[in-house]
């Protein structure tokens, strides 16, 4: 019995190492070819700026050039779609973003679903924004523009950088929170609204820290709060909203995400090396230049379930205030 036992288990052993030895070697050998990271939005931005650092980054540690292919349209659908029909075999990515969480609710008919088509690998980048005003505006903190603004309903301009944008949700979010009545006024993009702020023809706006940043060391802009729950490195002196407005949180993040049915091997490896940049100092200090801290050093599966609450939470602000994507 005791010979039947050993020659049993050695034929089981002989069974299982092949398999093994099959997913260690797909691993190692990933990858194979050039990988395309796909950005949904046009080169220049921060999103681009920061999926250039990460590629720059993965082609140094493994071996094969990861290539940053801009197809911006839709909102950032056109990529998001082009990586749910690409074969899933790690050789192209997505530039994964919170305007593909929003995108889930603000646009009624995909082609696809975020959540189920796209597996989040690992988080890159977060950035918050700024609460700002234009210096004649009478107030100082956000307590003070809340004052103001529940004095003179509807008489103060909220200037976003377009339905659906980063300021126009924050903005929304803080609206929603504090009972405030604000008057939306939509650009597009922060470029044009910047401008009509800084000259007073609108009053208020939540951009993101990195356009804003100059206009508020020059004495352009005053800021009032940051949108995350804790203060930034690039304004320190800056309160978080959440200071006055308990529970307010708004940040928008990057990362990188493939096809549904990705090998978990390739998903592990990528995992890794994302986790890796985001603990070296160097590239730590590239983020900050952007106005922006890294994110999310993290499992697979904890990013999962990051995106989702996530997506949960816009979701519901999204249909609350009846915001359509354009």
């Amino acid at each position: 019995m005791e010979v039947l036992r050993r020659t049993f288990l050695q034929l089981a052993a002989g069974a299982v190492a092949p398999l093994s030895m099959v997913s260690i070697a797909g691993a190692q050998t990933y990858p194979k070819r050039p990988v395309r990271l796909l950005v949904g939005y046009a080169a220049g931005g921060p999103l681009d700026t920061s999926a250039r650092l990460i590629a720059s980054r993965l082609s140094e540690r493994l071996g094969q050039q990861f290539i940053v292919e801009n197809q911006p349209g839709a909102g950032s659908n056109l990529a998001a779609e082009m990586v749910v029909r690409a074969p899933p075999d790690g050789h192209t990515l997505l530039e994964i973003s919170a305007s593909n969480a929003w995108n889930a609710t603000l646009y009624d008919n995909l082609k696809f679903n975020f959540i189920r088509d796209i597996v989040p690998i690992a988080g890159v980048r977060r950035a918050a924004g700024v609460m700002e005003v234009h210096p004649a505006l009478p107030v100082t903190t956000v307590p003070e523009f809340i004052a103001y603004a529940k004095a003179n309903p509807g008489k103060i301009n909220m200037a976003t950088g377009g339905i659906g944008s980063a300021p126009h949700l924050y903005g929304e979010l803080f609206k929603m929170m504090t009972g405030v009545d604000l008057v939306t006024v939509n650009y597009r993009g922060s470029g044009p609204a910047l401008p009509d702020l800084i000259s007073g023809r609108v009053q208020v706006t939540f951009d993101v820290v990195i356009s804003s940043l100059a206009h508020i060391k020059a004495g352009e802009l005053r800021p009032l709060g940051v949108t995350s729950a804790n203060r930034l490195a690039t304004l320190p002196d800056v309160p978080p909203i959440a200071d006055s407005v308990p529970g307010y949180d708004a940040s928008s993040w990057d990362g990188i995400g493939a096809p549904v049915n990705t090998p978990p091997e390739i998903i592990a490896i990528l995992n890794k090396e994302v986790n890796a940049a985001l603990a070296d100092p160097a590239f730590k200090a590239r983020l900050t230049d952007l106005g922006a801290e890294p994110f999310f050093a993290g499992s697979p599966a904890d990013f999962r379930q990051f995106v989702v609450e996530y997506t949960e939470k816009w979701g519901k602000l999204i249909r609350t205030a009846d915001i359509k994507g354009e």
